[in-house]
């Protein structure tokens, strides 16, 4: 046997700083967001003020039907008139409405694993074959053991006429629709995300694949 061990994992010979290298792989996530991802104002995606602004309370429970405490949610959503600000927006970028409303925030969860997000209600969005999604907020959530964010979505209680039609809700079982509809509250809405439930008929969300 060699004196000389073989590396334990492959080595580039020559500049490793002009190497091609792919990927990374996932990591998981947190608690260390805490760290560096959050700033002062990252959980108003409209100032304080603001015509039409709303809270909506995301409360975070893991698999033991515990909140998570230390979890971090990120949102993103039309504006009030189902406009986006930016380029990609088929129609045309828009000014947002209300003035002031820049689409994304993120916050993260409390003792009782609510995060708080102020925000206006988005306006109906254009889908594929002339259908029309309802009104609606996309949910990044993070938090620690996971590989990678889950996806979901907050729908809200008033728009049954347009769930109806939704193509993303018309996707799911009925019994899996309702976790995705928020209740109202006094300033807003509230919704609670089940991350986890063994039971394939239990309180788990809904989550996507993008």
């Amino acid at each position: 046997m060699s004196d000389k061990a073989a590396p334990r994992y492959p080595v580039t010979p020559g500049d490793f700083t002009t190497a091609e290298y792919g990927v990374t792989p996932s990591q998981t996530v947190g608690p260390y967001w805490h760290i560096g991802l959050p700033w002062k104002d990252g959980p108003d995606a409209v100032p304080e003020g603001v015509p039409g602004r709303i809270t909506l309370l995301i409360t975070m429970i893991d698999g033991e039907k515990v909140p998570i405490a230390d979890a971090m949610v990120e949102t993103w959503q039309a504006d009030a008139a189902g406009r986006f600000a930016h380029p990609d927006d088929p129609r045309g970028s828009a000014t947002p409405t209300p003035a002031g409303f820049r689409g994304f925030a993120r916050a993260g969860t409390d003792a009782t694993g609510t995060a708080a997000i102020h925000t206006v209600k988005p306006g109906e969005l254009p889908a594929e074959d002339d259908t029309v999604e309802a009104p609606h907020v996309n949910l990044g959530i993070f938090a620690r053991g996971m590989l990678d964010r889950l996806f979901t979505r907050m729908y809200f209680p008033e728009d049954t006429a347009a769930h109806a039609t939704d193509p993303v809700l018309a996707s799911l079982p009925d019994s899996q629709r309702t976790k995705l509809v928020a209740t109202k509250t006094d300033d807003g809405y509230s919704l609670t995300v089940y991350v986890q439930d063994n039971d394939p008929d239990g309180v788990e969300t809904p989550f996507f694949e993008l």
